[in-house]
């Protein structure tokens, strides 16, 4: 079977869920003898990625009795599925769990810290944090799609999950944190929230909305592309649909990918196979802008120029989107924040056949370079890489979906001119960085990309606000990943260290709520950044010369 059929297959047996009816589980037949009772819990997690680890580990070790919910059978998210070059910003801004874990993977590698790293040694640190704190890990438990989330008096009672047998259980708890890249949880607990982009109004946010051509955006078509066939038609990964108005808001979302890891050596390589589905007319766009690069150039673009390659130890790669045409699927994402559990699973596997249809037609079709393709050839998938799914990433990049929508919400501002905060749970100094939302075609028939951002930021203290939603909506939920944010403000806070910087704070901060016997927007946030700081945690920084720069305008 080919390679990349098998990875589907595979991750197709991990991830989709048996269709067996939950009948009773809701309403007034919550007690029902096939809804299984959980052990006796104070905090529940939902989603196994870094953040909800983090929450997790920080929860338990404050002497909480943790369960920690995850719908795959996987820890880490994307910090395992893939994403083994850590996006740092300032290192001197991480600590407390998130140096720790970090560390631990040096230690691994014989070093004290390592930022580069292999999935598999990812994982393995996460299920030991877990472990040794702990925590009660559920796989295969995603929340039941309707009627998952209980509430009484503004305050969550239990979850309802689905372990993929056609099992109901049920996990009551007096605290919960949705640690999930989609927000399911909050959603269906009653709690506001957006997705897309806010105009440049909302906020006055300079950078927000539909963007201009500046220099801080990148990724983009440098030559001139035709958009369209000799007919007229538009070409495949062209969006129909006009880009709007500079400044303008809209329900576009930033571009998902898969970070595959890669390697060289061939005996430790399966090869991208095509997909079942694989139509080289999808790439017609990529053949093009090839050939206007070659003519431009005078010779033929290189694999580092199409993608991102990022090496990790043991002659590995981290492999990520860069440049106007690469392994970010632009446009076909817009639905996924809210989408139902079917659909989103079917754009999993629509993302999968482009990435692979992508590296395919590049190792392959006679319209690519001889060396181009050659040196595409040469790298294949770790075979010592997602052993239980062909060698696939399990985890779709899912770089924004639903945002919260608190009484605080961080904007460009925050990361940017008003970087001091009363209630620090830790710091961020990553760039305000968001991909590609749309591929347009411009007045002149040439096409485009739009929407990539990438803002300088100072270091700057993250409020304890974000992870709060309204008193009014829910009182003892906490959210790290799907944080109250705007979209700009949001590019600088989805980094995956600053993720299980807020993982830790929300595990802390959800024990001492119960501790204080209060809701979440009450808790003594001064007692959270003192137990935060005494964990290791950074919540100031010592440099003020750093914090006297001129933000972007």
């Amino acid at each position: 079977m080919l390679a990349y059929l098998a990875a589907i297959i595979a991750a197709m047996q991990r991830r989709t869920f048996l269709k067996a009816s939950l009948a009773g589980i809701g309403g007034a037949c919550l007690g029902a003898p096939a809804l299984a009772a959980a052990p006796a819990i104070d905090v529940v997690v939902y989603g196994g990625t870094a953040a909800g680890v983090a929450a997790a580990v920080a929860a338990a070790r404050q002497g909480a009795r943790v369960a920690l919910l995850e719908p795959g059978e996987h820890l880490g998210g994307m910090v395992s599925g893939g994403l083994g070059h850590s996006d740092t910003g300032r290192k001197e801004t991480i600590g407390g769990l998130s140096l720790e874990f970090f560390q631990r993977v040096g230690r691994h590698y014989g070093t004290d810290v390592a930022w580069d790293f292999e999935p598999h040694v990812a994982e393995e640190v996460f299920k030991q944090m877990a472990a040794e704190a702990k925590v009660n890990v559920f796989y295969r438990h995603r929340l039941k799609e309707h009627g998952g989330v209980r509430t009484s008096h503004r305050r969550i009672t239990e979850v309802i999950t689905d372990d993929g047998m056609g099992n109901g259980r049920s996990f009551p708890a007096q605290a919960f944190i949705d640690a999930s890249y989609e927000g399911d949880l909050l959603a269906q607990a009653g709690v506001s929230f957006v997705w897309g982009r806010e105009g440049r109004d909302q906020y006055q946010e300079s950078f927000a909305g539909v963007r201009i051509l500046d220099k801080y955006a990148h990724h983009l078509f440098e030559v001139p592309v035709v958009a369209r066939d000799a007919r007229g038609h538009l070409l495949p990964n062209v969006d129909s649909g006009p880009r709007g108005e500079a400044g303008t808001g809209d329900k576009k979302v930033q571009a998902y990918n898969f970070r595959l890891c890669l390697t060289h050596d061939k005996g430790n390589q399966v090869p991208i196979s095509a997909p079942s589905h694989y139509d080289a007319r999808q790439f017609a766009l990529l053949a093009r802008l090839i050939a206007a690069g070659v003519k431009k150039n005078g010779k033929p673009p290189t694999m580092h120029q199409l993608t991102s390659m990022s090496p990790l130890p043991n002659g590995k790669i981290d492999l990520n989107n860069s440049g106007a045409f690469s392994t970010d699927f632009i446009g076909r994402n817009w639905e996924y924040p809210t989408a139902s559990y079917r659909r989103k699973e079917q754009m999993w596997h629509e993302h999968a056949d482009y990435t692979a249809g992508f590296f395919y037609f590049l190792a392959h079709d006679s319209q690519v370079p001889e060396p181009l393709r050659a040196e595409v050839k040469s790298w294949g998938l770790a075979q010592d890489e997602f052993t239980d799914s062909g060698h696939w990433p399990f985890q779709l990049y899912v770089r924004e979906a639903r945002r919260m929508v608190g009484d605080f919400v961080m904007t460009q501002h925050d990361a940017t001119t008003a970087p001091a905060k009363p209630d620090p749970i830790g710091m961020g100094s990553y760039n305000m960085d968001t991909h590609h939302c749309q591929r347009y075609v411009q007045s002149d028939g040439m096409v485009q990309n739009e929407g990539d951002t990438e803002v300088p930021t100072i270091p700057y203290q993250i409020s304890y606000r974000v992870l709060v939603p309204k008193a009014g909506e829910c009182q003892n939920l906490l959210v790290p990943v799907c944080a109250s944010a705007s979209h700009i403000g949001y590019g600088t806070l989805r980094l995956e260290p600053v993720y299980m910087i807020l993982g830790e704070a929300a595990g802390v901060a959800a024990k001492l709520a119960i501790d204080q016997h209060t809701s979440v927007q009450k808790l003594d946030t001064r007692q959270l950044t003192q137990t935060l700081t005494r964990e290791g945690g950074i919540v100031a920084w010592t440099n003020p010369r750093h914090l006297q720069l001129t933000p972007p305008a």
